[in-house]
């Protein structure tokens, strides 16, 4: 009857039903996120050394300076590889994502990238893909290694808190923890097929695929975004 796999038809009543019950389970966990967010809140700080960072016009700034005058960062530490011309596609695709962050100044927060990688590459990367957030490089310095994600390493997304030139610690997450802020997961998550990924508990006759295998690639990215899509504009 139907070419694609569909849930079971029913009425507008029965679909109320089922969708109260599922709505009692949502709120509680919308709850459930509060009370972890206010944990996070309540979490304690390491204080960082002065690590000197270099910024995309090639000057050193400190980890103070990279706040822009904020109070609140949010780092989002991505995986590099030198010399290579794309980067982990995953972290390639998440920060592709981030284009309108103007919003975070009334919250006194900024939101950018870090990487291992050389800044001449980085900014090149940054051209060649379209990415909007501002990028620094650690290279020659312990704070990858410190934040989660060293030289070669993965990546992981990461929050500090400054008063004046001290810079604090305060959060840090990893590999599917990252999801919390990836409009693009979110999405799927609310369709009926979901990320149609092997490991997702689904009906029979649903379409799954491998892991990571409908995820775009670093190069999908540059065709959408970058400068050979701009220049063809």
């Amino acid at each position: 009857m139907y070419q694609n796999p569909i849930p079971p038809v029913v009425d507008r009543q029965a679909w109320q039903i089922d969708a109260e019950r599922l709505r009692e389970r949502e709120k509680a966990a919308t709850r459930e996120l509060d009370a972890i967010a206010a944990q996070r809140r309540r979490m304690p700080v390491v204080e960082l050394p002065e690590y000197v960072l270099t910024g995309e016009d090639g000057t050193s700034v400190t980890l103070a300076d990279v706040f822009a005058g904020r109070t609140q960062l949010v780092v989002y530490n991505h995986m590099w590889t030198d010399g290579a011309q794309w980067q982990c596609s995953g972290c390639t695709g998440f920060t592709s994502q981030f284009v309108r962050l103007e919003g975070l100044d009334a919250y006194d927060a900024r939101f950018v990238i870090v990487s291992n990688g050389p800044i001449g590459e980085l900014v090149a990367y940054t051209e060649a893909t379209g990415n909007r957030m501002p990028w620094y490089s650690c290279a020659g310095t312990d704070f990858g290694a410190e934040v989660g994600a060293p030289a070669g390493g993965g990546f992981a997304l990461n929050t500090f808190v400054r008063d004046g030139d001290r810079v604090f610690h305060q959060w840090q997450t990893f590999s599917r923890g990252v999801e919390q802020i990836s409009s693009v997961f979110g999405l799927l998550d609310l369709l009926p097929y979901g990320r149609q990924e092997e490991w997702q508990d689904v009906p029979d006759g649903w379409p799954q695929s491998l892991t990571f295998t409908r995820w775009a690639s670093a190069e999908d990215v540059a065709d959408w975004y970058g400068a050979a899509a701009r220049d063809s504009d």
